[in-house]
């Protein structure tokens, strides 16, 4: 029970950071693609600092690559929502994260199709289809946001399968390396299916870069040691499902420090509610199930 409330902290703490993510992605500049590669190399900078080189083996190393691109995939199309439409819609589109986990992780990891969790995540959908009705201008970031929540699944699917043990710190070093080397790869395929406008810089500067700073050591090395460890006592549909959380404290700072407030109606606060239940329905059930395990044993 101990080592399960230790997790459940360690998970919205990493909430809380991740909540800083989409503020990040409105207050740096840069085109998607720039932040994603910068958040990328300064993390795996910050990291070797900790880690070192880490040994383990090649199988190991490749499994942990697939994991990094498939997170900095997420993250161009998560940043390239914001930068089609707003802060609020781009978080709340990541919302959607718990119902493809609570589709692909059975389909997966080989086992039964949860009813319940697939009820948890319909309520997700029937608030987000609350937040999508205040305006249609917004259509194309929607679109990629979908995209980004479905990869960001499957990420965390595979993250917390090949994960297991190895230190949290070595999962992250190897998925931001030699991840970065994949996304370097496919950033040019990524520029031409989504015509990217803005040009890319290759060096930041000024106050991007000390955003990219801070956005590497807070938002993603921060962030995805606690998320890595959280995964270690919950399964991933339960992380994820939490994470519907990131947008209630985003949203908040963007409504304070970008007015985005002005943009939302009713239906828009409906839908944050009917997100916000199922994040509670679903620790409710998970902090249940964890006792009768107890009872079991």
């Amino acid at each position: 029970m101990e080592k399960t409330n230790k997790a459940f902290i360690q998970l919205h703490l990493s909430v809380m950071l991740a909540g800083f993510t989409g503020l990040f992605g409105k207050l740096i500049t840069l085109n998607e693609v720039d932040i994603v590669w910068y958040r990328m190399f300064f993390t795996s900078l910050i990291l070797i600092v900790f880690t070192g080189l880490p040994k383990i083996s090649l199988k190991k190393l490749a499994q942990l690559a697939m994991c990094g691109a498939l997170l900095g995939l997420h993250w161009m199309m998560f940043y390239g929502s914001i930068k089609a439409s707003n802060v609020s819609i781009g978080v709340i589109c990541y919302s959607l994260v718990g119902v493809f986990t609570a589709i692909f992780e059975p389909a997966i990891l080989k086992r039964r199709f949860s009813w319940t969790e697939i009820a948890f995540s319909l309520i997700t959908v029937l608030g987000l289809l609350c937040v999508f009705s205040f305006d249609s201008r917004y259509r194309y970031g929607i679109l990629i946001g979908v995209g980004s929540a479905a990869i960001s699944s499957i990420y965390s699917i595979f993250n917390k399968k090949y994960s297991k043990g190895i230190k949290s710190r070595t999962v992250l070093f190897y998925e931001m390396s030699a991840g970065l080397i994949i996304v370097t790869a496919i950033i040019p395929i990524y520029t031409t299916i989504f015509n990217i406008h803005q040009d890319i810089q290759v060096i930041p500067s000024g106050s991007n870069l000390w955003w990219m700073l801070c956005h590497a050591l807070f938002c993603t090395v921060g962030l995805y040691l606690l998320q890595i460890q959280a995964l270690r006592s919950l399964s991933a549909f339960t992380v994820n499902l939490t994470y519907n959380l990131e947008p209630c404290y985003t949203v908040l700072m963007a409504f304070i420090f970008f007015g985005e407030a002005k943009y939302v109606n009713l239906s828009f606060y409906i839908g944050i509610i009917l997100i916000l239940t199922s994040v509670l329905l679903q620790t409710r059930r998970a902090v249940i199930q964890n006792k009768v395990n107890q009872l079991k044993l």
